[in-house]
């Protein structure tokens, strides 16, 4: 949905074609087929970048507790998130094959996605916390730009980057 609402057919047509094949001949997700029949994960939108490509400010930056580094636009595209994702609006106190489901599964769902990234990720974290001097400006810097890449759906860091980024010192 964030694919069309930024305009990007294509993308939204690649994100459907995978989800189609991936479950049903991937079995439910299982395997990917849809990469060996040339349609490759582009990675995940969200409302915060829509919000980015319709051209909101990124806003003040903030740590939120639990769920990590965002800005006010990324905050207000979390609420989008909630309501545009497919698993809260299963578990959103309904009922699925006579089963019932509350929201707490939505956070337990949550929860986990969040517990694997920081795994997959932890000795980036470690190094970025042991080479840093200011650990607060250095992962401020790293989440800015990351969400700027995938705003402008780039592949490169430099393609998003421009002399205006960088400030004059005064001697």
């Amino acid at each position: 949905s964030n694919n069309l609402l930024q305009g990007d057919v294509r993308g939204a047509g690649n994100t459907a074609g995978r989800f189609v094949i991936n479950s049903t001949v991937g079995i439910l997700g299982i395997w990917d087929p849809a990469a060996a029949l040339g349609l490759e994960e582009q990675g995940k939108e969200d409302f915060g970048q829509t919000l980015g490509a319709w051209g909101s400010n990124s806003g003040c930056y903030f740590v939120l507790p639990i769920l990590g580094p965002t800005t006010a636009r990324d905050a207000v595209g979390l609420v989008g998130n909630m309501f545009l994702d497919p698993v809260y609006q299963v578990t959103h106190n309904t009922e699925v094959a006579d089963r019932s489901y509350s929201e707490h599964n939505y956070w337990y769902y949550r929860s986990t996605s969040s517990v694997d990234f920081r795994a997959k990720n932890i000795e980036s974290f470690e190094s970025v916390e042991q080479n840093s001097i200011d650990l607060y400006a250095s992962l401020k810097s790293l989440y800015l730009q990351n969400r700027a890449k995938k705003i402008a759906n780039s592949t490169s860091a430099v393609e998003t980057q421009n002399d205006s980024d960088w400030e004059e010192i005064e001697n």
